[in-house]
């Protein structure tokens, strides 16, 4: 089994197996992350991680994890994009003692 050396934020250069590394693929964009438990404090460490990193990676045995995009991301927006004076006018609705009251009535509690 191939070692593998990654650096943790906390305690400096660590020696791992490919069994302690996972490296996450986005499907969308093709970057990528690699994550492992630091053997000496325990944190878990994520780090991004460039083609060539993620390719020695896997062809040392680490397991790959890929992953999606929200669904969200690809829904179509309309109108105007929401400003600051926007946020600020849903913070002093919220801060009101009725707005669920209001949310209700105006039909968007209903599903």
């Amino acid at each position: 089994m191939a070692t593998v050396r990654a650096s943790c934020p906390g305690c400096g250069d660590v020696e791992l197996t490919t069994r302690d590394v996972t490296v996450q693929m986005c499907s969308a964009t093709e970057e990528g992350t690699y994550s492992f438990v630091c053997p000496t404090c325990r944190l878990i460490v994520n780090k991004p991680a460039e083609t060539r990193v993620i390719e020695l990676l896997v062809s040392a045995g680490v397991r790959v994890v890929n992953w999606d995009l929200p669904a969200e991301l690809y829904e179509p927006k309309s109108g105007p994009p929401i400003t600051y004076d926007d946020l600020l006018a849903f913070h002093f609705e919220l801060d009101s003692d009725n707005w669920l009251e209001q949310v209700i009535s105006a039909g968007g509690g209903s599903r």
